[in-house]
């Protein structure tokens, strides 16, 4: 079965193949796809597939690189916001929620990007960057922000609740009150 194939079944079985999410993971496969063509046909098939791409960018907001290596069986819920820079390692059954950026950071021998694992699921705002290793099976919660190795098996959350750090607010010169 081919990756573009697993992944029109795995929309089909969590939700409807008809969503921005599956346009981008089209136009994301076909990206893939050029780049094993020989020269010539590619001076015909990358034209199209940039506007393909900067369709996909402008209409749902979904940027993916099709320099990134992802395996089959991928699926975005939601769009908005997502972002997967080149070079990035995915691996099989990953899903994605909108405003999930998966990128570069560091330099030198610090600098790369994510390595994830397979059967992964990463919440709406969830930002992975650097040189990590994500394991397989794991949950990364909701505007978590992960720049370390994750091991297979967790579920990696911001700490529940809220704290207060200062009563300073956003304003210059503003007035100190302390909440009752």
């Amino acid at each position: 079965m081919s990756d573009l194939s697993a992944d029109l079944a795995r929309a089909r079985e969590l939700g409807d193949t008809l969503t921005p999410g599956v346009h981008a993971v089209i136009v994301y496969r076909f990206g893939r796809w050029t780049l094993r063509q020989a020269r010539p046909a590619r001076w015909l098939l990358d034209p199209l597939y940039i506007v393909l791409a900067l369709g996909v960018r402008v209409l749902w907001g979904i940027e993916i690189s099709r320099r990134a290596r992802i395996g089959e069986g991928l699926y975005i819920a939601h769009a908005g916001g997502i972002v997967i820079a080149a070079g990035t390692v995915i691996g099989t059954e990953c899903n994605l929620s909108h405003d999930v950026t998966i990128g570069l950071s560091g330099r030198g021998e610090k600098g790369g990007v994510p390595v994830i694992g397979d059967d992964v699921y990463i919440a709406p705002g969830a930002k992975l960057f650097g040189k990590i290793r994500i394991g397989n099976n794991v949950k990364i919660g909701a505007n978590t922000v992960i720049h370390r190795d994750v091991p297979s098996n967790a579920v990696v959350v911001l700490e529940p609740g809220f704290q207060i750090v200062s009563f300073k607010g956003n304003r210059r010169g503003a007035v100190l009150q302390r909440a009752s």
